[in-house]
């Protein structure tokens, strides 16, 4: 089960590492979580420089996508090679989930027609000129695509990619382990109820 965390140039540190840790918190067989991009080094931007651990292609055959947020998404989307190797991408056959900005991406590539999306307040008017209906709300799902907008709410994308792929109870185990002490219960359940009313009955 790969899980791979699209994460461009110019990315948003929260948006890709709160999500890669949490995501890292399952102990299952097969179950491996990577950052993915175009570059072998990539920097943020606030200047941390990451190696990435497997690239675009590896992504697009994952079993699930996250695509991070960042300083460069409107430079990235008119990125040809980059758009045509993320067209791949199918929520047929995988999970996608986008990050803030992220779902600029995925409503420049034609998956979120018709479907509501959360995005940060900075990137709203562009994925509303994309003609995307943009919610006023950290999170949401239609069928195998979520949204999540504000940098934490990643942990949200992390807890629905974990209760879609390995079930509510492993998603709640990830989101006690990282929440804060004397608030570990109401944490998990802002987390759960914001996720639950996604998921598969």
């Amino acid at each position: 089960m790969h899980i791979a965390i699209l994460t461009l140039d110019g990315f948003n540190e929260l948006d890709s590492l709160i999500a890669y840790a949490i995501l890292h918190r399952v102990q299952a067989p097969g179950w491996r979580v990577s950052i993915a991009s175009p570059d072998t080094h990539l920097q943020s931007w606030n200047g941390l420089r990451i190696e990435a651990q497997s690239s675009v292609q590896d992504a697009v055959a994952a079993d699930a996508v996250l695509i991070g947020s960042g300083a460069r998404t409107r430079e990235w989307v008119e990125n040809p090679a980059l758009m045509d190797t993320l067209r791949q991408l199918d929520p047929r056959r995988q999970l996608l989930a986008a990050q803030c900005s992220g779902a600029l991406i995925l409503a420049r590539l034609g998956l979120l027609n018709g479907v509501p999306a959360c995005t940060d307040l900075t990137s709203k008017p562009w994925v509303q000129e994309a003609g995307i209906e943009v919610l006023n709300q950290p999170f949401v799902a239609r069928g195998n695509v979520a949204t999540a907008g504000g940098c934490l709410a990643s942990s949200y994308l992390a807890a629905w990619l974990i209760a879609r792929l390995q079930g509510l109870e492993a998603a709640r185990q990830a989101m006690h382990y990282v929440a804060p002490v004397g608030e570990k219960e109401e944490f998990v359940a802002r987390a759960l109820g914001h996720i639950g009313p996604f998921l598969p009955a």
